[in-house]
């Protein structure tokens, strides 16, 4: 497995780490909604940017939000982080970082030949710019950065800290910005509030059957 480290931004050190840190705290469990009883795709959750040549889709790998999924869905994207968790946590040592922000970065081809760059890739939290730490690449073709038309690669992208998904936050690629992540709190607040239901029902529904034995 070929792992992309943006070396530019190792050598710079970490431009804005703190403020990032300071605005996204790491999920406990506590905070997180049990998983299996969300409905939600994986585009409910992605922000996107898009160019003559190039689509960029962009979804944070972060349970607070992930286990709003659909179960196929959470189960997709789980089973894929797992599958890459050794090359993951290469980068994140590498980079001094015990528990790295994960999204899962897909570039589309909008023409033939269409050339696209994944360092210009940024995201902006409170006026602040991020750029991310490394790149696992799920596919040699990543690296060759040109796509035809419906082509695709992905990769999953190292933050040094959680996205703020119950904040406030926007990507950029190539000059141009995506919608920010506060137009879809409403959507997430509700499918939580429906998870919660769900679950306790489930729970109610289980302790009953097992009463009547």
């Amino acid at each position: 497995m070929r792992i992309l480290l943006l070396a530019g931004w190792l050598a710079a050190g970490s431009v804005g780490a703190t403020a990032l840190t300071a605005q996204a705290a790491g999920p406990t469990s506590s905070r997180l909604p049990p998983p299996g009883y969300g409905s939600l795709t994986q585009n409910d959750l992605a922000l996107r940017v898009v160019t003559p040549d190039i689509e960029v889709r962009f979804i944070p790998l972060d349970q607070r939000v992930t286990r709003l999924l659909a179960k196929d869905s959470w189960e997709s994207l789980q089973s894929l982080v797992q599958s890459r968790r050794a090359s993951i946590d290469s980068v994140a040592n590498m980079a001094g970082v015990s528990r790295p922000g994960l999204a899962l970065v897909t570039f589309f081809g909008q023409r033939s030949n269409a050339r696209f760059d994944p360092q210009t890739l940024t995201v902006g939290v409170r006026n602040r710019i991020f750029r991310p730490l490394g790149i696992v690449p799920f596919s040699g073709r990543f690296s060759g950065q040109q796509l035809d038309v419906r082509e695709q690669v992905s990769g999953i992208f190292l933050f040094e800290e959680d996205l703020p998904v119950d904040d406030s936050f926007t990507i950029s690629y190539n000059g141009i910005t995506s919608g920010d992540w506060t137009s879809k709190q409403r959507q997430l607040d509700r499918e939580r509030a429906r998870v919660a239901l769900r679950a306790r029902g489930v729970v109610r529904d289980t302790a009953a059957a097992d009463s009547a034995r």
